[in-house]
């Protein structure tokens, strides 16, 4: 169910509502459960601005629609299948997350949350799927969507929070998906994995640590998919595919 409303448009009077993007089926397409048939739960908002988000109307140009906690887990109810992911834009900036999360647990579903990693929250999360913005994820003004580079300054000040990664890691089953732009971004990588480490008292093994290959399209991602991959094995990380691109390239709903 794509969202198409405008942000701001709130006719719910419930308590207890999320601003939803998208809500629809298909297959879970990155980390470790790549392939696995999943309902996905979209909520609009961020505190971050990367400029290769491919997500855009969930941070950038927010948009959404209103609906009630009761009303999400009836609409994912709809769906065969016993995965979902609640993802943004950043879910974990809204308080309300946490009861979407523990009304999905308490109806035995597996879930998985999509995060910067910046807001941890104490919820029903089966798998944190944090990923740590890098200095090349910067909306600098040459890369804003934009152009003004308005957001530089507050994106480099919040996209790394390693007391915040650590509770993630001692709290949940964790993996740390990294967007690869090239490989220059490994040196940082391995840096940020140490500081992790040194922080969290949970192991953190090797195969926790996933490189993904920037690209919300198939064109862009046959251009760096090979070298990350090929890095992957360099360094003894896991590589993760964008399996709903190479699927479906940047349809929404996928």
């Amino acid at each position: 169910m794509p969202v198409n409303a405008d942000a701001g448009t709130d006719t719910k009077t419930e308590a207890h509502s999320l601003p939803i993007n998208e809500l629809f089926y298909s297959l879970q397409g990155e980390g470790k459960l790549a392939g696995v048939p999943t309902v996905f739960v979209r909520t609009s908002g961020c505190n971050l601005r990367c400029w290769f988000c491919d997500s855009y109307h969930t941070s950038w140009e927010p948009t959404h629609a209103q609906m009630t906690i009761t009303e999400i887990v009836k609409e994912v109810e709809s769906y065969d299948a016993n995965h979902v992911v609640v993802t943004g834009g950043e879910p974990l900036v809204h308080e309300e997350t946490n009861i979407l999360l523990d009304r999905l647990s308490d109806a035995g579903y597996h879930t998985t949350v999509e995060t910067n990693g910046t807001l941890f929250r104490d919820t029903a999360i089966d798998l944190a799927s944090i990923s740590p913005k890098l200095a090349s994820s910067t909306p600098t003004a040459e890369r804003d969507p934009k152009g003004d580079g308005e957001w530089a300054e507050r994106h480099e000040e919040r996209r790394i929070d390693i007391d915040a990664l650590a509770k993630f890691v001692d709290s949940y089953e964790t993996q740390l998906k990294f967007v690869v732009t090239d490989e220059s971004d490994l040196e940082e990588i391995e840096t940020l994995v140490s500081k992790i480490r040194d922080a969290a008292d949970a192991p953190i093994r090797d195969t926790d640590v996933l490189l993904m290959p920037e690209g919300a399209t198939r064109e862009r991602l046959d251009e760096n998919r090979e070298r990350v991959a090929e890095l992957a094995m360099e360094y003894g990380y896991r590589y993760t595919p964008r399996l709903h691109v190479d699927l479906w390239n940047d349809a929404p709903g996928t």
